[in-house]
């Protein structure tokens, strides 16, 4: 398989599923400001939608957006824990967390990344964002993980989007319990190892 990603975009959810899963990969970097990829690929023939991940198959088929990719990934290897059995409810909490954390926080991040957002908006992103980040709170405030006692791809993913905040003029220690929530996830070997593949860490 072939996962086309950006440093640490959303991008790092699915290449840490990968490696937590146990899965052969080779990892292509893609520059999403020039639509290029490492040797000079025209990354719009390989998504046209412009963004990262991308998850090439051994087929060649080509899947797109991160919740589904993770979700794959965790299909592909029952046996790892990454999500639990299509059907239960404990899977549907997955897939609930998956969306809100796409939805109401990943996308909330946007208009702050974005040049072309008027400077007297980004606070009001922020202050939606931040009330997203107080009821996270409430929910990890006697949680080891998003679902039961198991880390799953929804952890990884909320992992990922939680640590853009020092990219946008937020602090993440404004909320000690995320604070220490990201803290802890980042200690897994598999995120470790994301992280330095991508120039993250050393």
């Amino acid at each position: 398989m072939k996962l086309y990603y950006s440093p640490g975009a959303c991008s790092l959810s699915p290449h840490i599923a990968l490696i937590e899963a146990g899965l052969a990969h080779d990892l292509v970097k893609v520059n999403t400001k020039t639509k290029h990829f490492d040797g000079g690929g025209d990354f719009l023939a390989v998504n046209a939608k412009g963004y990262v991940p991308v998850l090439e198959l051994d087929d060649g088929t080509r899947l797109t957006e991160g919740p589904a990719i993770v979700q794959y990934i965790a299909d592909r290897t029952p046996d790892s824990g990454l999500a639990p059995k299509p059907g239960s409810m404990e899977r549907v909490r997955v897939q609930e967390w998956l969306n809100f954390i796409t939805s109401e926080i990943h996308k909330s991040f946007s208009p702050l990344f974005s040049a072309e957002t008027p400077e007297d908006y980004k606070p009001v992103a922020r202050k939606k964002l931040g009330a997203r980040f107080d009821w996270l709170s409430t929910q990890l405030k006697d949680r080891e993980f998003l679902v039961g006692n198991h880390y799953t791809v929804a952890d990884g993913y909320l992992f990922v989007v939680l640590g853009w905040t020092d990219h946008v003029g937020m602090k993440l220690a404004d909320w000690p319990v995320l604070k220490e929530w990201h803290a802890r996830i980042a200690q897994r070997p598999a995120v470790q190892k994301a992280l330095k593949e991508e120039g993250l860490s050393k």
